[in-house]
């Protein structure tokens, strides 16, 4: 991963009213990437739904028990447990300025409901980051990552290989492809993406909530074109 700026690792505040920031994009356009940096910046929590899934389950609530058995199946969890958890999450006290979402909503309906519970819990409007990266960019990414199997690094055998091919340079552990990141299997999930989660673009463009980044620079230069969007977030709307 490449290196952050002092200017953009500048801890701060989002200006305006507090409000959820959400990133939107394919498989493979560095959302997860991003929101850590934007969570930096900001001092928001970074929020997943899978770590509130374990949280629940954890424990051991009402909504954890009823998410437990589904997710040991491999069922999806229905959209009534997954907003109810959510609604739960940005009530706490780390989310008073706000929070940012990266992989949901995924749906129409839940982009919809999260907008409900927003409301609810008195947040400003929404900002949407859209990180828009060329398909072959995003085909390059995906089946050129490896990750070591000891701490979880991250490399790419085309634009970030390691000092030793097939090794770790920090603990000099075996280098592995994920099943999800096969040539076949991305193809798969980008149109599952384009089918699902592509018509929230659309959706989010519609209510003037939309701010597109173009994904296919470096890190550090997509990092400072979403730190200005954000930086002037409270003239979106």
């Amino acid at each position: 991963m490449a290196a952050v700026s002092a200017d953009q690792n500048r801890a701060g505040s989002l200006p305006g009213p507090r409000r959820a920031v959400i990133l939107l994009g394919p498989p493979g356009s560095g959302k997860g990437t991003q929101a850590q940096r934007i969570a930096q910046r900001y001092q928001l929590p970074h929020l997943s739904t899978g770590d509130m899934f374990r949280d629940n389950i954890r424990r051991d609530t009402e909504l954890g028990r009823k998410a437990m058995p589904l997710m040991e199946r491999g069922d999806l969890v229905p959209d009534e447990i997954v907003l109810r958890m959510v609604e739960d999450r940005i009530a706490h006290p780390d989310c008073n300025n706000g929070f940012i979402f990266d992989g949901f909503p995924r749906t129409l309906a839940q982009a919809e409901n999260l907008e409900r519970i927003c409301r609810r819990q008195k947040f400003g409007f929404s900002v949407v980051l859209y990180l828009a990266v060329r398909p072959d960019l995003l085909m390059r990414r995906l089946t050129g990552r490896r990750i070591c199997k000891l701490g979880g690094h991250i490399y790419n055998i085309y634009d970030r290989p390691p000092k030793r091919e097939g090794i770790c340079d920090e603990d000099g552990s075996e280098l592995i492809q994920r099943p999800d990141d096969a040539e076949a299997v991305i193809r798969e999930r980008l149109v599952a993406y384009e089918a699902q989660t592509r018509p929230l673009v659309e959706y989010y463009r519609a209510r003037g909530l939309l701010a597109a980044v173009d994904g296919n620079d470096g890190a550090d230069p997509i990092t400072a074109s979403i730190m200005k969007i954000l930086d002037g977030a409270e003239t979106l709307k």
